[in-house]
């Protein structure tokens, strides 16, 4: 008996800029598991012929894409101020959305925006980095119980609403009241690349370096990052995980066998394609003591962590009877949560988290 074929997700594209990018060459990359049925662009590039942008049709605007396509989800990757009105348009028209991180602007527009369609399960947002494979793999790790309970997290790896997202995955933070400190200054350091390369002249750069405790009932979540930092070959990702029974800091397990001895062992990276291996240029696995704890399921694709990541935000989006992956009122606690951050980091003065709108839909 031959194999069922399974025809890709297909999935129409609103925004045109740097993260954009990412989905068409994920769907240029795994062309059996997504296709990109039609992009929504304005300004200049509206109505450029197809094969301007790889033979994906253009279209000028969301209904006409959605018309003329029918595509299973529609990507809103556009500034934060724009996507609440195109959110909104396409939940109205019955359309599984999947929106860029944040949602919304300010907290005022993520009340609005939940109290338009925050019920409506039609809303996934594209937070990768709780699905990075190693953050994964830390998750996996941590639910085995080989930490015993889990008490702080520290983390020196990117910013705002994409930290928020790995620190509340880590810690198993919900919606509860959260004490937040912090402080800010400014420091001097050499000019790094960022998403369009590197810099053009050497030199040093003006950065603000921020750290900030985030106190809930029985954990401690440390935020500490500095502007530009996340392609910079300077400051190293750094993610500490500590438990009653051990930790995790730097890929390294630490915790007490059964017998109760200390033992440590690292997160092992299988990436084949080095050197005589011939099975591709791919992340394979993850392992730890023995154990797999993170299996690339795009393998042959040939994508980075990053891009393994927002594919698999995108292919729970896909799913034929209903939705999976991270919900509008976990991505608003997200922003929000990085909000009162940077109130309390520009202040000096503490400051506790309010209960809102999607508190009791946040996991």
């Amino acid at each position: 008996m031959s194999a069922i074929s399974i025809p890709p997700g297909r999935f129409g594209l609103i925004g045109h800029g740097w993260r954009a990018a990412f989905y068409l060459r994920i769907a240029r990359a795994a062309p059996h598991l997504f296709s990109c049925v039609g992009v929504m662009r304005r300004g200049e590039q509206n109505g450029r012929p197809p094969e301007d942008i790889g033979g994906v049709r253009t279209f000028r605007s969301v209904r006409d894409l959605v018309r003329s396509e029918r595509p299973d989800v529609v990507v809103v990757s556009v500034p934060r101020a724009a996507a609440p009105s195109i959110i909104v348009e396409l939940v109205d028209a019955g359309v599984r959305v999947l929106v860029e991180t944040p949602p919304a602007p300010d907290l005022p527009s993520l009340r609005a925006l939940w109290s338009r369609v925050g019920e409506s399960d039609l809303v996934r947002v594209a937070e990768q980095h709780p699905v990075l494979p190693i953050v994964v793999a830390i998750q996996r790790i941590i639910a085995s119980g080989a930490l015993g309970d889990v008490t702080s997290a520290a983390i020196s790896w990117t910013h705002d609403y994409h930290a928020m997202a790995m620190l509340r995955a880590i810690l198993n933070i919900q919606g509860e009241p959260i004490r937040v400190v912090g402080a800010a200054g400014e420091v001097r350091q050499a000019a790094g690349p960022d998403r369009y390369g590197i810099p053009s002249a050497a030199g040093e750069a003006q950065r603000t370096h921020s750290i900030a405790i985030l106190d809930a009932p029985g954990k401690l979540g440390i935020y500490d990052f500095t502007s530009e930092q996340w392609f910079d070959p300077l400051r190293r990702r750094r993610l500490l995980v500590r438990g009653s029974r051990g930790e995790i800091d730097a890929g390294e397990v630490t915790w007490l066998a059964g017998s109760g001895t200390p033992m440590t062992a690292p997160i092992q990276r299988r990436q084949v394609g080095l050197d005589g291996n011939l099975e591709g240029m791919d992340l394979d696995t993850l392992s730890w003591a023995g154990e797999v704890v993170y299996t690339n399921t795009l393998k042959g694709a040939r994508l980075s962590d990053e891009e393994i990541a927002i594919a698999t935000r995108l292919q729970s989006a896909l799913q034929p009877e209903r939705m999976d992956g991270y919900s509008l009122a976990n991505a608003a606690q997200d922003h929000y949560l990085s909000m009162i951050i940077r109130e309390v980091v520009a202040s000096g003065a503490a400051g506790i988290t309010e209960r809102q709108p999607w508190h009791d839909y946040v996991t």
